[in-house]
């Protein structure tokens, strides 16, 4: 199935942290702070119009790796699989 964003929503897949550390300490998740995520852009939508009408175009694009905050976007399940819905200005960052 495709799934086509509108307005200015993305599509992300959320990229699995490492939580073990360089001597091998494995670090639960109730020991984190919260900080930002890794994800994958999947899929976006056209841009959010602005007062005029014209529709302003977006600053990510699909295949850009993303950092975003833990709790901006909305998480879904999707055959078995957990994705993530979000608005462009729940991301931070585009990681190069």
């Amino acid at each position: 199935m495709n799934f086509k964003p509108l307005s200015n929503h993305l599509f992300i897949e959320p990229l699995e942290e490492e939580k073990v550390t360089k001597g091998g300490i494995v670090i639960p998740d109730t020991a984190e702070k919260e900080k930002p995520m890794k994800g994958k852009v999947l899929a976006t939508g056209p841009g959010k119009r602005n007062d005029k009408g014209e529709i302003q175009p977006m600053s990510v694009k699909v295949g850009d790796t993303v950092l975003f905050k833990k709790y901006g976007p909305d998480e879904i399940e999707f055959d078995g699989k957990k994705y993530l819905v979000g608005e462009e200005e729940d991301i931070l960052a585009i990681l190069e």
